[in-house]
């Protein structure tokens, strides 16, 4: 079978760490015309409609998270279907919108058959080795592999994405609002109401009020939680957070009247803050972290306490979520008018100012911004 390719354009890392900021000037991301191969049964090809940016692409790009190189990067954003890499797949059709995902699930893996397919083995190694689920990359550069960023590469005008790597949506949602269901709102909402379960009427604490940190204070508002409190240095995103809806937003190292929250989120991705976060949960209460530290960071907790205070530490994995089921959810909260996930878009930029983007984003002074390729 003949394989065919078509010329694109997407924001591609050479080097992962040693890429020092201001990224304005030293531009560790390049836009380059690259070449895509069609899609493999199982794959589609898709037209990025807009994509966000996320710390897990900044987390790359300073070396926290080193992946094969070179790289495409980005991994929330929604879509539209240009093709099918099998015709038989009568669940989609051209011209249907759509989210893509991070982490597709292959179904059969301990975790999947055990309902954990946001842990799924086989995705996480295809992820690891910049691989889509089936292998190999669809991406080149004149004969030159290039990677996909966990399994999605969306800083691109299109991309070859697994079948499993996106959802469904309704074409009536704006694409700058539907790229944030992908990954912000999946994760910190799904932080919220999967991990942790909150109930109607438990504290919620919120450390971090960048992208997935307000996404799990508007999903813990929408899950009846009072009050919701929240802990960041930036005054901007305090403020925001007030007008969400919660009962109060203090600077780092004044949250100690909020200690005793019955759920305490983290979302920054500091070993040190996450231990400030364990000693803010009340005695039998739950810690839940979807941050993401340097591998090199150690938590340090008084190892007692997990017994003598009865609490318990989660780790979460893209918000313990199943997009399959869980965006769809979400959607319709956000249509219902409790969860305002527009109010976290930040700006709406061409893919082109992609490294000022992500000198926004390393100084926290973006909440979610998105790029959206030029046609």
């Amino acid at each position: 079978m003949t394989t065919t390719t078509r010329r694109i354009a997407a924001a591609v890392l050479a080097q992962s760490g040693n890429n020092p900021p201001p990224y304005a000037d030293n531009k560790p991301l390049e836009v380059k015309t690259l070449d895509l191969a069609d899609p493999k049964p199982g794959e589609v090809l898709v037209r990025i409609d807009a994509a966000g940016l996320c710390h897990s692409d900044l987390s790359v790009i300073n070396g926290d998270r080193a992946r094969p190189m070179p790289m495409a990067l980005g991994h929330e954003a929604a879509a539209t279907v240009l093709a099918l890499g099998d015709a038989g797949d009568g669940s989609l059709a051209v011209g249907d919108r759509v989210v893509l995902v991070f982490l597709p699930s292959c179904g059969h893996c301990v975790p999947c058959a055990s309902g954990q397919g946001y842990l799924c083995a086989n995705a996480a190694a295809a992820n690891g080795k910049g691989e889509l689920m089936q292998g190999g990359s669809r991406l080149s550069c004149d004969g030159t592999t290039v990677h996909h960023h966990l399994g999605v590469s969306a800083f691109a005008t299109q991309a070859v994405v697994d079948r499993r790597s996106l959802v469904k949506i309704d074409k009536d949602i704006p694409p700058e609002t539907a790229a944030l269901f992908g990954c912000a709102v999946l994760t910190g909402v799904g932080a919220v109401m999967n991990t942790a379960a909150v109930r109607p009427g438990e504290s919620v604490l919120v450390y971090g009020l960048g992208g997935v940190g307000l996404a799990a204070l508007i999903g813990a508002l929408a899950a009846g939680a009072q009050p919701v409190t929240a802990v960041d240095p930036s005054p901007e995103k305090r403020a925001l957070a007030l007008e969400l809806g919660a009962a109060a937003a203090v600077a780092p190292g004044e949250e100690e009247a909020l200690f005793g929250a019955d759920v305490v989120i983290e979302t920054v991705g500091k070993a040190v803050v996450l231990s400030r976060a364990y000693q803010a949960a009340r005695r039998g209460g739950r810690v839940v972290t979807v941050g993401l530290p340097n591998p090199s960071e150690a938590l340090e907790i008084n190892a007692l306490s997990l017994v003598a205070d009865g609490k318990t530490l989660i780790g979460s994995y893209m918000g313990s979520s199943i997009p399959a089921r869980d965006i769809p959810r979400y959607i319709a909260l956000w249509r219902a008018g409790r969860l305002p996930v527009e109010k976290l878009l930040t700006s709406v930029s061409p893919l082109e100012e992609i490294n000022e983007l992500m000198d926004k984003l390393a100084q926290g002074k973006a909440i979610r911004q998105v790029v959206v390729p030029a046609w």
